[in-house]
C-alpha cells in the first residue's frame, strides 16, 4: 500500500491509556510523574559526572553514558504524553505523532539491545583481557559501537514503521494502550495482519540473536576466568564490575522475550500494557540507580562533586558575612 493508503489513515488516533477508567487519575499522575522525574534526574547526572570527571573517561563509562541518553529519550516518547491524557479529557494522536511514537520507540529499544550487548563485550575484555584492554577498546572503537547501536535500531524502525502505519484501520480508532505500540495499533486493522505480525516477531528474534549472543559468550568467557582467579580481592572486583550490567540485561531484555518472542497465546492487552509500562516507564529510571548504587566509581564521583557545591556555597556565605 502506498502513499494512498496513508493519506485515507491520516486521521487521529485515541489513547485509552494504562488503566482505561483510573479510580484515583490524580493519585496516578502523581506516581508516573514522580518515577518520570526521577528518572530524568538521574540519568542526566549520571551523563554529567562521565563527562566532567576525568576518573570516569573510559569505554565503559562512555557507553554508559550512552545508555543513558537513550534512557532518557526513550522514556520522553511515551510518559509526557501518557501524563497529558491522565489529565485531559482529548486523549487523541494524530497519525503522524503514533508514527513517531512507533519510530522512535523501535529505534531505541533497538538500540540498546546492541548497545547492552557491546557493554558485556567490554565487559570480557576489561575481565579476560585487562593488559590489551586501552588497546583493544580504543575511542574509535567505542563511537563505532555506539554509532553502530544507533544505526542498527534506527534500520528497525525504518523497515517496521511505515508498513505498520500502511494497513487500512477501521472505523475504532481507540488504541488499547498508553502509547502507540505496533501490536496494539495492528489490533485496528480492517486486514489480516498475521502474516506481518510472523515476519515482524521473525525479525525481532533475528535481532535479538546477535547481543544476545555476545552477551552470552562474553559473560561465559567472563565466568571461566573468574573461577580460575586465586585472589578473592579480584573474583569480587569482577563480580562488582559486571553484576549492574548483569542487572539490567536482565531486565530489559526479559522484558523484550515476553513482548516480541512469546506467542500470541500468552498475550492480553492488560499484560501488555503492564509489561510495557515496566520497560518504558520503570526500567529507564532504575538503569542508572543499578550503576550509581553498586558502583564504586560513580558514587565517589557524585559525592566530589556534592562535596565542590558544598564548599562553593560555603565560600559564598562566607564572602557575604564578611561583606556584612
Amino acid at each position: 500500500m502506498g502513499m494512498e493508503g496513508l493519506l485515507q489513515n491520516s486521521t487521529n488516533f485515541v489513547l485509552t491509556g494504562l488503566i482505561t477508567h483510573p479510580a484515583f487519575p490524580g493519585l496516578l499522575f502523581a506516581i508516573v510523574f514522580s518515577i518520570f522525574v526521577v528518572a530524568i534526574t538521574a540519568n542526566v547526572v549520571m551523563i554529567l559526572l562521565i563527562h566532567v570527571d576525568s576518573r570516569l573517561h573510559t569505554p565503559m563509562y562512555f557507553l554508559l553514558s550512552q545508555l543513558s541518553i537513550m534512557d532518557t529519550i526513550y522514556i520522553c516518547i511515551t510518559v509526557p504524553k501518557m501524563l497529558q491524557d491522565l489529565l485531559s479529557k482529548d486523549k487523541t494522536i494524530s497519525f503522524l505523532g503514533c508514527a513517531l511514537q512507533i519510530f522512535l520507540y523501535l529505534t531505541l529499544i533497538g538500540g540498546e539491545f546492541f548497545l547492552l550487548g557491546l557493554m558485556a563485550y567490554d565487559r570480557y575484555v576489561a575481565v579476560c583481557d585487562p593488559l590489551r584492554y586501552p588497546l583493544l577498546m580504543n575511542r574509535r572503537l567505542c563511537l563505532f559501537m555506539v554509532l553502530g547501536s544507533w544505526a542498527g535500531g534506527s534500520l528497525d524502525g525504518f523497515m517496521l514503521t511505515p508498513v505498520t502505519m500502511s494497513f487500512p484501520f477501521c472505523s475504532s480508532r481507540e488504541i488499547n494502550h498508553f502509547f502507540c505500540e505496533i501490536p496494539a495499533v495492528l489490533r485496528l486493522s480492517c486486514t489480516d495482519t498475521s502474516l506481518y505480525e510472523t515476519l515482524m516477531y521473525a525479525c525481532c528474534v533475528l535481532m535479538l540473536l546477535p547481543p544476545l549472543s555476545v552477551i552470552s559468550v562474553s559473560y561465559t568467557r567472563i565466568l571461566l576466568t573468574v573461577h580460575r582467579m586465586n585472589s578473592a580481592e579480584g573474583r569480587r572486583k569482577a563480580f562488582a564490575t559486571c553484576s549492574s550490567h548483569v542487572t539490567v540485561v536482565s531486565m530489559f531484555y526479559g522484558a523484550a522475550f515476553y513482548t516480541n518472542v512469546l506467542p500470541h497465546s500468552y498475550h492480553t492487552p492488560e499484560k501488555d500494557k503492564v509489561v510495557s509500562a515496566f520497560y518504558t516507564i520503570l526500567t529507564p529510571m532504575l538503569n542508572p540507580l543499578i550503576y550509581s548504587l553498586r558502583n564504586q566509581e560513580v558514587a565517589a564521583a557524585l559525592r566530589k562533586v556534592l562535596g565542590r557545591c558544598g564548599s562553593s556555597q560555603s565560600i559564598r556565605v562566607g564572602t557575604v558575612i564578611r561583606k556584612d
